[in-house]
């Protein structure tokens, strides 16, 4: 399956509003595969999610949006 250009981003680009969804005005949010799931109040409970998140679904494109900065951030697996 092939993705245009503006549905592509990199680590730290700015978030764009893709798929419709309203963007969280505080807070964080888990984005997978351009659609916002859950929304945290903490960054560690953002992250905590994304990442058991993407180690039981490796294949899915996992992101945590930050509100205060409006930026994406992927989440990767570690490397063994």
């Amino acid at each position: 399956m092939l993705k245009s250009a503006q549905e592509k981003s990199v680590h730290n680009k700015p978030a764009q509003d893709k798929s419709g969804n309203d963007l969280p005005a505080t807070g964080y949010a888990v984005v997978v595969d351009g659609q916002i799931k859950t929304e945290f109040k903490t960054k560690e409970g953002a992250h905590s999610g994304a990442h058991d998140l993407k180690r039981r679904f490796p294949m899915l494109q996992i992101k945590v949006y930050d509100a205060e900065t409006k930026q994406t951030h992927d989440i990767e697996l570690a490397r063994a």
